[in-house]
């Protein structure tokens, strides 16, 4: 994915000082403010026509802000934006749209029962005779798509469609309303790392053709090989202004933290007790015959391409699918076919890949998110209802714990970035000290200093007794945390692996679907014994 120096990268790196014209996108001082928070303080922003500028930062430190700014969703309350030379007040996303920015959001805004012609031309329909023409709309984005290399059928119904070709609707949605400038919003968060290289490859050619792309990321990475210049925040002001070519990934990991971080951390194995997880056999839509053990004081890994049942399996795990063969059995007890309620009554945990549909309740406040779940047992309620003071005492410990970066307790969820609202999961999970974690994705879409954190709360939580499943698209992740690893391909655990057998090397060719040697058993322990009658325990 490494990316050839950009025009105005090689016009920087010549020592040549790049006309006005060739400056794409500048802001000048920009200043906003929420209640209780400086968003962004005195920001200067420079990007050039025809580069890929990354914009980074911890979760909070203003980047959403900046563009919500510079996109039109907020006005700022001082300073100046210029486009292409010219000084710009946008009033709104289609003021930006007009001037040739385009914006492409972590949660697409997609219509998933159209077509991706019907999606790409919405609202900017070609037309003949007064109606809309759809023959031209089909080439339209014919052309699109051959020009810039987004390969996606024009007929095809976008609910059908996997997130990594969703994107590149989007993509071709504001080049069909000419934009010159994109802004890219942590366009990897939910895509495989097949499916980003494919997106930078498409990146990559728009700039060629003298676009200019602005990406909001948190993977060092794809910065190093994709990017040609970064600008980093922190707290709201501009901290480091550095070229790719000239950068490494420890310098911009300390300009956002402001601290030296340990990037390739691979944490000492646990030391495993008794089995708390035990699945035999379990089938469900996408999962067959899958047998497991989690013990307790141990984490284990499930790595695999996305879509190879891992997802499904968890669900199924957590009681959000139901099991159409196997058992599941929790501290010696059969969960098999207990309700979600039941099993986290049992003691088990759940972090959700997707954290906004299933994880919290975007319209609650964020006391209410960290209160749910385990709040019968754990916060004392009188005639059913919950003291409002012992809720938002439980909410600032969890916040202050686990830097959660909020105004105030009391402001709904969704006025959270979406690594914020990750912190508040794990948070509100780990608080309970359930037997077993089920987590998923424990870090997407999380900053730098955030994932050490959370990698080391999960550590602790390993150490502390508690048994741990972990499904990441992240190997590093998996490698780093994980005391065994399973691999699953086509809905099968294919391939079981110890701390040190689990390179990168092996576990990627197992997760394609070969491996060095026959998968070997998850457990070499006899499963407890499952008591559909066992107590529940204090």
């Amino acid at each position: 994915m490494t990316r050839p120096p950009s025009n105005a990268a090689a016009t920087a790196e010549a020592g040549a000082t790049a006309p006005a014209s060739a400056v794409a996108v500048e802001l000048r001082g920009i200043t906003k403010r929420f209640p209780g928070t400086l968003a962004n303080d005195r920001v200067d922003l420079t990007v050039r026509r025809g580069e890929i500028h990354a914009l980074m930062g911890e979760n909070g430190a203003g980047k959403s802000t900046l563009m919500s700014v510079l996109y039109g969703m907020e006005r700022p309350d001082a300073g100046s934006i210029h486009v292409d030379g010219r000084e710009v007040s946008f009033a709104s996303p289609s003021a930006a749209m007009a001037a040739g920015l385009g914006m492409v959001h972590q949660n697409f805004k997609l219509f998933d029962s159209l077509t991706v012609t019907e999606n790409v031309v919405y609202r900017a329909e070609p037309r003949r005779f007064g109606l809309v023409d759809r023959a031209a709309a089909r080439r339209r984005v014919r052309e699109l798509a051959e020009e810039y290399g987004v390969s996606v059928d024009p007929d095809a119904r976008v609910g059908a469609l996997p997130v990594g070709l969703r994107q590149r609707v989007e993509i071709l949605k504001l080049l069909h309303r000419g934009a010159r400038t994109l802004i890219l919003d942590e366009p990897t968060a939910v895509l495989t790392p097949a499916e980003a290289d494919a997106l930078f490859a498409v990146l990559t050619t728009l700039t060629g053709q003298d676009r200019t792309v602005i990406l909001v990321t948190h993977k060092l990475r794809e910065v190093l090989e994709g990017s040609d210049n970064v600008t980093v925040l922190r707290d709201g002001r501009v901290v480091a202004r550095l070229r790719t070519a000239d950068t490494s990934a420890d310098a911009i990991a300390a300009a956002m933290t402001g601290r030296a971080v340990d990037l390739d951390r691979v944490h000492p194995a646990g030391t495993p007790g008794e089995a708390v997880l035990d699945v035999e056999g379990l089938s469900t839509t996408g999962v067959h015959g899958v047998g497991l053990t989690v013990r307790a004081g141990e984490i284990v890994g499930v790595a695999g391409v996305a879509g190879n049942g891992q997802s499904e399996l968890v669900e199924a795990l957590a009681g959000l699918r139901p099991v159409t063969a196997g058992r599941i059995g929790l501290k010696g007890t059969d969960i098999t076919h207990a309700s979600a309620t039941e099993r986290r009554a049992r003691g088990l945990a759940y972090v959700p890949e997707d954290r906004h549909a299933v994880g919290t309740a975007p319209a609650a406040t964020i006391a209410e998110n960290l209160a749910m779940g385990h709040h019968r047992a754990s916060l004392s309620s009188r005639r059913g209802l919950l003291p409002p003071a012992a809720v938002r005492a439980h909410a600032q410990r969890l916040v202050e714990r686990f830097g959660i970066k909020a105004a105030t307790p009391d402001v709904p969820a969704s006025a959270l970035s979406g690594g914020n609202l990750q912190k508040l999961l794990i948070g509100r999970e780990l608080t309970h000290e359930a037997p077993l974690l089920l987590v998923e994705q424990p870090t997407r879409g999380v900053d730098i200093g955030a994932i050490q954190a959370i990698h080391d709360e999960l550590i602790a939580y390993r150490d502390a007794g508690h048994a741990v499943l972990l499904v990441s698209a992240e190997l590093s992740e998996i490698r780093g945390l994980a005391d065994r690893v399973l691999v699953m391909y086509e809905g099968r655990v294919t391939a079981s692996y110890g701390k040190a057998e689990a390179d990168e090397a092996t576990l990627g060719l197992a997760m394609a679907g070969g491996t060095t040697s026959p998968a070997v058993p998850a457990s070499t322990t006899a499963p407890a014994p499952l008591n559909a009658t066992a107590p529940e325990r204090d």
